[in-house]
């Protein structure tokens, strides 16, 4: 009679999926690591005991590195950012995928010196399991220090000039490119931009596709007008607009929020919305529908880049490699176009 097979080893994997739970709970119960309900604690334990799992030493050494917790680290110095309703949405999207990771969110701001210090001890301390680096600007020191981090991160949209391993965006160019095409299809052709910051990736992708889509209509495209994404930087950049072109008959604002104050000059000036000037905006917040008139706009699924960018970031903690993503965008009409 033959010998009998040696019997193989159950991995981490059948634990976590015997006991219903993700792999990082699992290998953090195992490693008697905080932040673990006592449900998921007795389901993992039970089912260890059922298969016989007996941890590897390696990777029982790796696992003890577990915090459970990831960081959302905002290129930013006021707290109230959090309260933006962009940010809001991407930390609840954020926090849901998280939750179903069992780790915790911590949230952070590092645009000044003491702020980009506190996050470079976290990554250097290895405080979290991984970090979700948003907002970044042209030349950002974070960027450097995410290139050297020793702990997965991921970029929430690309950084300018340099396209990192791992991030989720969303497709701003297209998006841009869409709602400039829909004003001309309605026989607009003085169409100008509103820009967001151009030390940004997302207002420079923004201009790049309203550009795009004026020169393939033969058109001739406005230089870019910068703003910073907030609605008294639109109506300040959409006041300068008029008093050097006058005679622009639509508008495409980086954001609603700037597209917002955009329709506040334009009422000031006896403009007319959408007879004498169309306005288009880029994100679909609230702002937009309660806009007078109501803001068409380029909706970009914000809870959504915060969830895949947790789910990234968890897929990285548990030793896979996950492949960056872009999150598409739709143009949503309303009476401002």
């Amino acid at each position: 009679m033959a010998p009998d097979a040696p019997r193989r080893q159950p991995t981490l994997e059948e634990v976590a999926g015997l006991a219903g739970v993700s792999r990082s709970v699992a290998s953090r119960v195992l490693n008697n690591a905080p932040h673990v309900s006592r449900a998921k604690r007795d389901a993992v334990e039970r089912a260890v005991r059922r298969l016989g799992y007996v941890p590897h030493s390696t990777a029982r050494a790796l696992a003890t590195r577990q915090t459970g917790a990831a960081a959302l680290v905002v290129a930013g110095e006021d707290p109230s950012i959090f309260a933006d309703p962009f940010f809001a949405r991407v930390i609840v999207g954020a926090s849901a995928a998280l939750e179903e990771a069992d780790l915790h969110l911590m949230l952070c701001l590092a645009a000044s010196d003491r702020g980009r210090k506190r996050v470079e001890e976290l990554l250097r301390a290895r405080s979290a399991d991984g970090v979700m680096l948003m907002a970044l600007r042209e030349d950002d020191p974070l960027a450097r220090m995410a290139e050297e981090a020793e702990i997965p991160v991921v970029f929430g949209g690309r950084p300018v000039g340099w396209v990192p391993r791992w991030y989720v965006d969303v497709d701003n160019a297209g998006g841009a490119r869409e709602a400039t095409e829909y004003l001309i299809a309605r026989g607009r052709t003085r169409v100008a931009a509103l820009c967001g910051r151009l030390d940004t990736e997302a207002g420079r992708a923004r201009y790049r596709g309203y550009r795009d889509a004026m020169l393939a209509a033969g058109l001739t495209p406005y230089p870019p007008r910068e703003g910073d994404f907030t609605e008294p930087g639109g109506a300040a950049v959409m006041a300068a607009l008029l008093a050097h072109h006058p005679g622009v008959d639509a508008v495409f604002a980086a954001n609603d929020n700037m597209g917002a104050g955009a329709l506040r000059t334009l009422r000031a000036a006896g403009r007319r919305v959408p007879a004498d000037v169309a306005v288009v905006g880029f994100d679909d917040l609230a702002v937009a529908q309660v806009a007078d008139p109501p803001l068409t706009t380029v909706h970009q699924p914000i809870g959504a880049l915060g969830r895949e960018m947790a789910r990234m970031l968890v897929a990285l903690v548990n030793g896979q490699d996950p492949t960056p993503l872009i999150l598409p965008t739709r143009l949503v009409t309303r009476s401002s176009a």
